[in-house]
């Protein structure tokens, strides 16, 4: 009886990556990955971005701004110039195609003209699943991206699957937990080789400083070695 107990409270307990395995990722073709700098789309879930590449999902990425505030001692129009450089050169490596949009980097705005930006982007892709990030975090860029996606995903009907990831949890997300994960030993080393194109934001550092930790966290919660994962906003 007691070895009977012990099965089925692992069973209640075991993350749906493990129990489901990664069927939610299923039956999708068209995905936009909607980052408020560059360089987001790649840490939150270029292994996921790949991972869904390579299946035959066509993936875009997503970027609200163009880092123009990102590198001390360039102006605004140096420092887009070098991260935009640097984010074509991460989407090349990951197979998937680069979208620049027109806010810029700590000066994000929530205004009518903005929420109909980010509707007319995604009404234009149809895309079938958007991730972006998590709305609860530190940076005010991170926040105002998640809310105009959030806003879009409503006033288009909930014509997509919106899923939120996150940016150094602990540090920039907050109160992020997950029900969804995806396995992306086998993508991490593209992943890894994607962010550290973006050489400006010192992503070596951030590398061993958060997302080893983050992501081999998460990879504990799925019995996976690496894992990314995700919190799907509900409607019905």
């Amino acid at each position: 009886m007691k070895k009977m107990f012990i099965i089925v409270l692992v069973t209640l307990f075991v993350s749906p990556c493990v129990r489901a395995g990664e069927k939610w990722l299923e039956g999708y073709h068209k995905v936009l990955v909607i980052g408020a700098h560059p360089d987001d789309p790649e840490s939150m879930c270029g292994g996921t971005m790949i991972k869904l590449q390579q299946s035959g999902v066509e993936v875009v990425c997503v970027y609200l701004t163009s880092g123009e505030a990102g590198i001390p001692g360039k102006t605004h129009a140096q420092a887009r110039e070098i991260r935009r450089a640097e984010s074509l050169v991460a989407c090349d490596i990951m197979g998937v195609r680069p979208v620049f949009m027109t806010q810029v980097d700590g000066n994000t705005e929530i205004n009518k003209d903005r929420y109909a930006e980010m509707l007319t982007l995604i009404q234009t892709e149809q895309p079938d699943m958007v991730i972006t990030h998590w709305p609860i975090d530190s940076h005010r860029d991170h926040r105002n991206c998640a809310i105009l996606v959030y806003d879009a995903w409503r006033q288009s009907g909930h014509s997509f699957d919106l899923y939120y990831t996150e940016v150094m949890t602990g540090l920039q997300t907050q109160n992020f937990t997950p029900t969804l994960w995806v396995d992306i030993t086998a993508t991490r080393a593209k992943k890894l080789q994607a962010y550290l194109c973006h050489d400006s934001q010192g992503t070596a550092d951030n590398v061993a400083k958060f997302h080893d930790a983050m992501e081999m966290m998460r990879g504990m919660e799925c019995q996976a070695t690496y894992a990314e994962a995700f919190v799907q906003q509900l409607w019905k």
